[in-house]
């Protein structure tokens, strides 16, 4: 069984995309984002904030 749905996948990679672009800002202070960790963890955000298939919180 995946952890992740076929949406959050994209979504997930849409996110790094534009993390290696350098174009990925933070919410709310909208500077750039600098840690690899943070950007996915942005993009975990987004796409449960979307109701795709993601991990609960632990």
């Amino acid at each position: 069984m995946t952890k992740y749905g076929p949406k959050a996948q994209k979504k997930i990679s849409r996110v790094m995309h534009e993390y290696g672009q350098g174009k990925l800002k933070s919410g709310g202070s909208g500077k750039k984002v600098s840690s690899q960790k943070q950007a996915v963890a942005i993009a975990i955000s987004e796409a449960r904030k979307n109701g795709y298939k993601t991990p609960s919180r632990s």
